[in-house]
């Protein structure tokens, strides 16, 4: 028996899923919640095998939920539902732990199928999300600050507008000696060995206005 535990902020979807699931002899929905908190609180309370978990949370979003749900539950087996089908979304998740990453508007029986191959300790994203995360890799070896995280984005601007790393660390409120880490990890992303070459990369690939 598959245990299952949902956390949405819809009632109705809930209601809904529980339904579907009633169908099947293999899944059991344990428990629900409506927010990150509550589910947090059930999944210590419960036994569950998958959690299926709503990308878009009150307070918190389901990705971020994914960075707490690691280190405290790292047997548990996630499938994100999400209303995005841009591939960065997907990808992000996998990269925080997530072992499923669907559409909520899928057919029921692809949801299904979705639980019973991540229970199996399997990855499941649907075909075309699949797709869409196989273009955005190729696209990421072709540019290569397509890796850089939002952070060391940010950093690159400023630093391609001049700023000083103290006046950097002043305005993101961040050490200097942690700006001076993002600074040696983006020039080694980029390939680039000093500032001047970093603002060629820049200018290059049109980063900068």
């Amino acid at each position: 028996m598959i245990r299952l535990l949902i956390i949405d902020d819809h009632a109705m979807f809930r209601a809904g899923l529980r339904k579907v699931f009633g169908d099947e002899q293999d899944i059991e929905v344990v428990d629900e919640a409506g927010d990150w908190r509550d589910g947090l609180a059930k999944l210590e309370r419960h036994a569950v095998d998958v959690l299926l978990l709503d990308i878009n949370l009150p307070d918190r979003s389901g990705l971020e939920v994914l960075d707490v749900l690691r280190p405290r539950f790292p047997g548990l087996r996630t499938i994100v539902l999400s209303m995005y089908c841009e591939p960065q979304y997907a990808m992000r998740a996998m990269r925080s732990g997530a072992c499923g990453y669907v559409a909520k508007d899928m057919e029921v029986d692809e949801l299904v199928a979705a639980i019973r191959h991540v229970a199996r300790g399997e990855r499941f994203v649907t075909p075309s999300i699949a797709a869409s995360m196989l273009d955005a890799i190729d696209g990421e070896a072709a540019s290569p600050h397509k890796r850089l995280s939002p952070r060391e984005s940010q950093i690159l601007r400023l630093m391609v507008a001049g700023e000083a790393l103290t006046v950097i660390g002043s305005q993101l409120i961040i050490n200097v000696k942690t700006v001076s880490t993002y600074r040696r990890r983006i020039l080694a992303k980029l390939g680039v060995s000093s500032n001047a070459e970093l603002v060629q990369y820049a200018m290059r690939h049109r980063l900068v206005d």
